[in-house]
């Protein structure tokens, strides 16, 4: 293989290894978002129809006190880190079948971003 041909594929491995950069979130536009997630969800540890939300980032999936899960949501063992939020807002189904967050997804990036930066802001 010529060194050109070398330099060419190690260039492409790295950018298919490379993970994909979420975009930085703006926690003051999350807060405007997230109006639309507080119908369900509380910001502090209060369930109402979903989880509070309250320290969600960094928390293990299934494991708000008081709040009656789906065997599916109990079961994922998630870490509620930037990529699996990411992931669960994107298609909430997706990440974790059986979750009785059904048909509730946000489509945009930035907006997905901006919602976690947000909820990083909140305190358990």
């Amino acid at each position: 293989m010529s060194r050109l041909h070398l330099k060419a594929a190690l260039f492409a491995l790295t950018l298919f290894a490379a993970p994909h950069a979420m975009a930085d979130g703006d926690a003051t536009k999350g807060q405007s978002l997230f109006s639309r997630c507080s119908a369900c969800h509380s910001t502090n540890s209060t369930n109402k129809v979903g989880p509070g939300l309250g320290g969600v980032v960094g928390r293990r999936s299934g494991t708000v006190a008081g709040f009656k899960y789906s065997p599916a949501m109990t079961a994922a063992n998630l870490t509620w880190d930037d990529g699996n939020l990411d992931a669960f807002l994107k298609s909430p189904p997706a990440l974790v079948k059986g979750t009785r967050m059904a048909g509730i997804a946000i489509a945009k990036d930035q907006d997905r971003a901006d919602i976690i930066a947000y909820l990083k802001t909140l305190a358990p």
